[in-house]
């Protein structure tokens, strides 16, 4: 599987994928704020995202649940 990481200029980072059913979806990390917007794709608009706002503690709890590690940032 293929993760893309797109900058998104004044507002942050987008990782997306395609799923085996041709779906996309995406994690936007704002870089304000620790805010996270989980996001897909719309099966009637393909040019629309529907999404949900996840503060990080709920990103967290998201990827534990799913069963990934919390990634931490190292500062350079």
């Amino acid at each position: 599987m293929i993760v893309e990481r797109t900058t998104l200029p004044g507002v942050g980072v987008r990782h997306a994928f395609t799923t085996e059913q041709g779906r996309r979806i995406a994690v936007i990390e704002y870089r304000v704020g620790g805010r996270r917007d989980v996001v897909h794709d719309d099966p009637t608009d393909p040019d629309r995202m529907i999404g949900v706002t996840l503060t990080a503690a709920e990103a967290s709890a998201l990827a534990t649940l799913l069963g990934f590690p919390e990634l931490v940032a190292v500062p350079a």
